[in-house]
């Protein structure tokens, strides 16, 4: 591997934004093409961070460190990967339902699509039913992914599937579901596509639904 590549993996990997950030510009001034610079060094570079996650080298504090680092890199390769073409893998709306205000999982699940080379529109916390719905409309998602952190507000992911039924767009997305107090079953129960208990199964999971 290109040494300026292994600086950007590295780099990712610690967390380091300002070197990852001297890494991707170093690689782009050795005249590495962007496309190459994403796929072999900061997606490469995810995907060591959710490997250690699994082996539970890594816990949610390194990995949010990593992806807010990979981000950085990500800011300053998006106007050139614009210019050369290059597609996203899929297409992922995102969102906290109605009546829960918690976004860590929610925005660490954002950060490592994005970093497995998804465009993601996340809709934030407290995202209604409705809302849901019209991004699907306005985005043309392949996926939409659902978060909740209380038992409580969880039944909220029953309604909006409903309304993504209602509005006659549940047949254009699959639908995958995660938080806390959420379970493979519940997943089944409400008529979702699948489920993921950490944002690292989560991409592994949007992978293997598009």
């Amino acid at each position: 591997m290109k040494p300026e590549l292994q600086r950007v993996r590295d780099k990712v990997v610690e967390g380091h934004k300002a070197g990852v950030e001297a890494a991707v510009h170093s690689a782009l001034d050795a005249a590495l093409v962007p496309e190459q610079i994403l796929n072999e060094g900061l997606i490469a570079a995810m995907t060591e961070v959710g490997d250690r996650f699994e082996r539970q080298e890594f816990y949610i504090p390194e990995m949010l460190v990593s992806a807010r680092a990979m981000q950085a890199g990500l800011a300053l390769l998006k106007p050139q990967l614009a210019e050369s073409g290059v597609k996203a893998v899929g297409k992922v709306v995102l969102g906290t339902v109605r009546g829960d205000l918690h976004d860590i999982g929610k925005s660490l699940v954002g950060m490592m699509l994005e970093g497995a080379g998804f465009e993601v529109i996340d809709l934030g916390t407290d995202v209604g039913p409705e809302k849901f719905g019209e991004a699907v409309r306005t985005h043309r998602p392949q996926l939409v992914g659902m978060s909740a952190l209380l038992t409580t507000t969880m039944q909220n992911m029953r309604s909006t599937l409903e309304a993504l039924d209602d509005l006659g767009v549940r047949g254009l997305v699959k639908v995958m579901v995660g938080g806390a107090p959420v379970t493979e079953s519940f997943a089944r129960e409400i008529g979702a596509d699948g489920y993921a208990p950490d944002a690292s199964r989560a991409v592994a999971l949007a992978k293997s639904l598009l």
